[in-house]
């Protein structure tokens, strides 16, 4: 008999492609001057970045969704042929649950039996024990980690923590375990002031899971007897928003999550900071209506997409793309003026 705890992550992927919808993370509210003489070709664009000092040759990866169950054990199966055939990196959904359940260890370490050599970050909640997030890198077999924030998610979830005395235990989480840390919102976003109290706790790399993409306020709602927490569904700040606000912090490595669906989302992504673009919902909703050979080919396509948009606008890489100038809606303005942001 299936656990409560796995029979949660089976109702988050399902509620995730039930919620899916078009990026409301804000990339509309910008655009790109176009080049009309880019004097660039396809052929010598280079995508290659890094993340939590790993060299990746695409700067986009599959992130964090699943795992705790035999259905998410299928699922992460699956997204780690899709890694290993396209060559991105792959984040697994929290393995807390490995912890507590052994039973359901398979449905994370089967990403590594299926992609030996590929990046695979592991991830764990910013409450667990250094121990057991050590644990965790050890199981999955981790070149990176990444510990999830997520106050409100927790808060509206029916079975969810009250507490939220983190500081110490990150900072000790970071100092603890064996790998690189990412330190990651999961679709409220990230302000300014958070991301330099996370640099203050010795983090490094930040993924600014902004509001736009899978809304967690809204599934674990869904998951409510009454479902009366609605009003917590536009919390956060959007993808954008978050990266801007990044943009003040420096030294901190950015990484973009939150509602990024096509290949001009990453390069905006891309554009205000980011080196690393995660991708979830999307590629999920494709992987269980599709299957696995179509989900590669959209990953193809995509590679294809970053680099003729790069073409395009007359940049070689990702430096480049930094450089070129971009139009902003009078919403986006109104936010930077009142946050008090200088753009470049």
């Amino acid at each position: 008999m299936i656990n409560r705890q796995s029979h949660r992550k089976d109702e988050h992927v399902s509620l995730a492609k039930k919620f899916h919808q078009p990026s409301q993370a804000g990339f509309a509210d910008l655009k790109f001057i176009p080049n009309g003489l880019p004097e660039q070709a396809v052929a010598n664009i280079d995508l290659k970045t890094s993340l939590a000092g790993h060299s990746l040759s695409v700067p986009f990866y599959i992130e964090a969704m699943t795992g705790g169950s035999p259905y998410t054990q299928k699922l992460n199966q699956q997204l780690a042929l899709v890694a290993k055939e396209t060559g991105l990196a792959l984040a697994l959904g929290s393995a807390s649950v490995a912890l507590k359940d052994p039973d359901s260890a398979a449905s994370f370490t089967v990403a590594r039996e299926t992609n030996p050599t590929g990046m695979i970050m592991g991830n764990v909640g910013a409450g667990v024990t250094p121990a057991a997030a050590q644990a965790v890198v050890d199981l999955v077999q981790a070149d990176a980690l990444e510990v999830h924030l997520n106050v409100v998610q927790e808060l509206v979830m029916p079975e969810g923590d009250r507490d939220f005395h983190w500081a110490t235990n990150l900072q000790n989480i970071i100092n603890h375990v064996s790998v690189p840390v990412i330190v990651k919102e999961v679709g409220f976003g990230l302000d300014q002031e958070t991301i330099r109290r996370l640099h203050q706790l010795g983090a490094t790399t930040v993924n600014v899971g902004g509001l736009g993409g899978t809304n967690f306020a809204q599934i674990e709602n869904f998951r409510r007897k009454r479902k009366e927490m609605a009003y917590l569904e536009d919390w956060g700040l959007t993808t954008v928003q978050s990266l801007y606000e990044a943009q003040q912090v420096p030294d901190v490595q950015v990484v973009a999550a939150g509602g990024i669906t096509n290949p001009l989302e990453i390069a905006k992504a891309l554009a205000l900071g980011a080196d690393a673009v995660g991708i979830a919902s999307e590629i999920l909703t494709n992987l269980i209506d599709n299957g696995v050979a179509d989900t590669i080919q959209m990953i193809q396509d995509w590679i294809y997409g970053l680099k003729s948009i790069m073409t395009a606008l007359g940049v070689r890489n990702i430096a480049e793309l930094r450089t070129r100038p971009v139009v902003l809606s009078p919403t986006l303005e109104s936010y930077l003026r009142q946050r008090n942001i200088h753009t470049n």
